[in-house]
């Protein structure tokens, strides 16, 4: 049983974890992949690891250890449908541009539109033209993610919010942000620039 408390010791101090990873893991402590199968099964019961979707899990000390840091979140984010970046209301909010309540991480990907409820929290993924995604970075630290710029936040969420600026007029935009309560002064001018540069590039494609 000390493997079993080594293997689980192993997990603990990883930011996410594969079944494969498992596997490789337990390998070094010689032991069989039914084995670990079993040890999955029971980690999991136990509430020891928390599953994310089919073959994808996160330690239960670890996600307790860093619930409250918005970058181990965002991190996971990226990491349960790739590709991905944080996008709409949850970039806006961490740009500071809205108290729009949040109880969902939204994410833009070039897949399918998927929704995943788990352990760790909500994530919601909407599925957008490839040569929309885009005008997102890398944010390093103790957890690096993938986030849209503000004006491209903001425009991912008009474009879902509009069915893709379905009927909208480049004038009904300013009144659009106004009516959802997004500080878009406060928003840098290039920012600002590229966001009305976007909107109106779309409408008149």
């Amino acid at each position: 049983m000390k493997s079993k408390k080594n293997l689980l010791e192993q997990l603990n101090n990883l930011p996410h974890f594969t079944k494969s990873t498992v596997y490789q893991l337990g390998s070094q402590l010689g032991l069989k992949n039914s084995t670990l199968n079993t040890y999955i099964s029971r980690f999991v019961k136990r509430k020891d690891i928390l599953p994310l979707k089919n073959g994808l899990y996160i330690s239960a000390k670890f996600f307790a250890d860093n619930r409250s840091d918005i970058s181990y979140s965002f991190y996971l984010a990226n990491i349960l449908r790739t590709p991905s970046y944080v996008s709409s209301w949850t970039a806006l909010q961490y740009y500071n541009f809205t108290t729009e309540a949040i109880r969902s991480i939204t994410s833009i990907t070039s897949k399918v539109t998927r929704d995943y409820e788990t352990k760790a929290g909500a994530f919601s993924y909407q599925s957008i033209n490839r040569k929309l995604f885009s005008d997102y970075s890398l944010v390093k630290g103790k957890f690096d993610f993938y986030i849209a710029s503000p004006s491209k936040a903001l425009f991912d969420l008009l474009y879902f919010r509009t069915h893709q600026f379905r009927g909208v007029r480049f004038e009904d935009i300013i009144k659009m942000v106004e009516e959802l309560r997004i500080d878009i002064d406060e928003m840098d001018e290039a920012e600002r620039s590229n966001f009305y540069e976007k909107v109106k590039a779309y409408l008149h494609e």
